[in-house]
């Protein structure tokens, strides 16, 4: 399967700290996006302005993406700007962690068109890129060329990201027995434990960040590359 299908996919359970998406039973029929349609998205700044909730995280991440010449070649060679569509909500975890990398990439490239739609407002965009044909799991990032034909698209974070994260939850889990079992809710732990546990998780996504970032790069780089020259 070509790679940017298979990150279409969904963490089976949320970490500690994050929002559960919700589950949709149905999806509508796809209609194609246009210019018009895509134009009335938000600009990448004008989102940041828009934001009620973790700018300052945001743009903190922002800072943090480091981006050498080789990161940014795929992008800076490509033959004329790719449209982007972007589908976020500044609640999302994986947005705050996400789009400040789409974000740098674009500002040094010179070569991607951001319009950023908030998912909530936007189902009819929002249920065209249903993860794993279920979930409304953003941020959604979908690359199409002049002519509006799609080249490929990113869905919440890299399967390896999520994998990396879940083996580490789990080791987080084992060496603090009074967190409980992995797989129970945390919201039935009490409040003190429930917010260590939120601490901890939280230290590990610092902790993991420079490499998750770099995860995410390549498999945004994986997606332009397939345009040809």
């Amino acid at each position: 399967m070509d790679s940017f299908v298979t990150l279409a996919r969904r963490s089976p359970q949320p970490l500690a700290g994050q929002v559960e998406q919700p589950e949709i039973t149905f999806q509508e029929k796809e209609m194609p996006v246009t210019r018009e349609r895509f134009e009335q998205g938000m600009t990448y700044d004008q989102f940041k302005a828009s934001m009620t909730r973790n700018q300052s995280r945001f743009e903190a991440n922002e800072r943090r993406v480091e981006l050498s010449p080789d990161d940014l070649r795929p992008f800076q060679s490509l033959p004329r700007p790719l449209n982007v569509l972007v589908i976020a909500e500044d609640w999302c975890g994986d947005v705050i962690d996400n789009l400040p990398i789409l974000g740098r990439i674009a500002q040094e490239s010179g070569k991607l068109n951001l319009r950023v739609f908030l998912r909530d407002q936007n189902p009819d965009l929002m249920d065209q890129y249903l993860n794993r044909g279920q979930f409304r799991s953003i941020p959604v990032f979908v690359f199409f060329d002049d002519a509006f034909n799609e080249i490929g698209r990113f869905i919440e974070r890299p399967d390896s990201v999520t994998a990396r994260r879940a083996q580490r939850r789990r080791e987080i889990f084992a060496q603090n027995p009074r967190f409980g079992s992995p797989d129970a809710p945390v919201d039935q732990l009490p409040e003190e434990v429930r917010a260590e546990l939120t601490q901890a998780i939280q230290a590990m996504r610092e902790e993991l960040k420079p490499v998750e970032n770099r995860e995410v790069i390549r498999e945004l780089a994986s997606i332009v590359e397939r345009v040809r020259v």
